[in-house]
């Protein structure tokens, strides 16, 4: 892409550490400067050479950047920005992977100087792994990315977004910031407090009996605390509302049991079988599953 000479990954855990990778693979002259606070995850870095060049100045990563992506936790974001504001180069594009996007638009409005230009980025794409160790340069090929954008969003770094996330393998999806957290609070977001609540509800002595489905269904519960707290706490009411719509659901398959409806109980099963078989044609053909 001949207008990013430069490309800041602020933060080398899985997803920050993969597109440091991606952009390596897919934009071999573009130089990418990784950035992170903790020494031993910068001699990671290093070792695994996931970036041109690795830093422990954030101030000094970004400062010949033309597009800086955070990928630290959420709540680190309004510090960040008006950590790097006066750094950053005229016209530089700044981003995030956050799964969360309203607050951040708004921090970033607030912080960042009008000279630079913000836009929201959720790749959807990762796994219960963290650490830089864990990083890989396919991890966003045919994953979907949502960009967040305003009416005050500037439509050129929008479109350098597009590519670039094109370039890295994804399928690009523009959203407003409030829809994007409705709508992620009910599909990603719930299906994490589900399996926290699924493990929890469970006594450590029975959960050694757990089989393989049971395994699958939990296995998002094993994330990584600090990022999935960000995420509830950025979203609340969202997903506070997804919660009571769950337990909505889960209320009518107990009243059906409990009165041995089996009728009502076939039907409630029936409608998410065939919702969920719906939702796997979709995905195939849409190429974000493969058959």
């Amino acid at each position: 892409m001949k207008c990013l000479r430069q490309i800041t990954v602020a933060g080398l855990g899985l997803l920050g550490g993969s597109i440091a990778l991606a952009v390596l693979r897919s934009f071999p002259r573009i130089k990418v400067v990784g950035y992170t606070h903790r020494p031993s995850t910068r001699r990671k870095a290093r070792e695994l050479a996931v970036a041109t060049e690795i830093v422990g100045d954030i101030k000094q990563s970004v400062s010949g950047a033309d597009l800086v992506i955070l990928a630290t936790p959420i709540c680190t974001f309004e510090g960040v920005f008006g950590e790097i504001a006066d750094a950053l180069p005229r016209g530089c594009i700044v981003s995030d992977v956050g799964s969360t996007k309203v607050l951040p638009h708004r921090w970033a409005a607030k912080k960042l100087p009008s000279t630079v230009h913000y836009v929201g980025s959720h790749p959807i794409a990762g796994s219960e792994q963290r650490g830089v160790e864990f990083a890989r340069d396919d991890l966003f090929e045919d994953a979907m990315c949502i960009l967040t954008t305003t009416d005050k969003t500037n439509r050129r770094a929008v479109q350098t977004l597009k590519k670039f996330w094109s370039e890295l393998g994804s399928f690009v999806k523009l959203m407003r910031p409030a829809e994007h957290d409705r709508i992620f609070a009910n599909v990603s977001h719930l299906p994490h407090i589900a399996a926290a609540a699924l493990i929890n509800a469970n006594s450590s002595g029975e959960l050694k009996l757990a089989g393989k489905g049971f395994m699958d269904t939990s296995r998002i519960a094993s994330g990584p605390v600090n990022i999935w707290a960000d995420v509830l706490l950025t979203n609340s009411g969202n997903i506070a509302r997804g919660i009571d719509k769950t337990i909505c659901e889960l209320s009518k398959l107990k009243r059906a049991i409990k009165s041995r409806d089996k009728k009502r109980i076939e039907y409630l099963l029936t409608k998410a079988r065939e919702k969920r078989a719906a939702l796997i044609k979709y995905k195939i053909k849409k190429k974000e599953l493969i058959s």
